[in-house]
């Protein structure tokens, strides 16, 4: 046993609240890099049905995220997997109207966007072989896009 924060702790408990701290940093860290160059992104310009359903889409994506670390930290890969294939993946953009929405995108924006579906199904691919470190290092693919469209571009109601 460990002892930390004046309670007793196991080596494992402990390296899966490390994992979640370090994974909270570092989205804390994107975010802040984000907001720091919001001046500079475009501005894509949406019909106001449109926007909230992006947005609504956006929100269930970061909820996603968060619902992947959390399995990985309890070290259950196959629940990751099926969040991520079934929210993010491939098989999600069906149930986001992705086709759809990607009319009012700029294309590239469009293209980041199913780069981002392309990894979260190669992340659920890698978290089902059990192997955790390569199961994170494929989820860093998932929200390297998820940067890159953000840092691009920042959405508006067309008024």
């Amino acid at each position: 046993m460990l002892f930390r924060c004046s309670i007793f702790i196991t080596k494992k408990d402990y390296n899966v609240f490390m994992k979640k701290i370090i994974t909270t940093l570092a989205l804390l860290t994107i975010y802040n890099t984000t907001i720091a160059q919001d001046n500079t992104r475009e501005l894509v310009k949406l019909p106001p049905m449109m926007q909230n359903h992006m947005m609504a889409n956006m929100r269930d994506h970061l909820a996603a995220i968060n619902e992947i670390q959390l399995y990985l930290a309890d070290e259950k890969m196959d629940e990751a997997a099926q969040v991520a294939e079934n929210r993010l993946g491939m098989s999600s953009m069906d149930s986001h109207k992705a086709k759809h929405m990607s009319q009012f995108m700029p294309k590239e924006m469009a293209a980041i966007g199913t780069s981002m579906h392309r990894a979260a199904s190669r992340f659920a691919l890698k978290a089902e072989e059990g192997d955790l470190l390569p199961a994170y290092k494929a989820l860093a693919q998932v929200t390297s896009a998820c940067v890159a469209c953000h840092s691009k571009y920042k959405i508006a109601n067309i008024k």
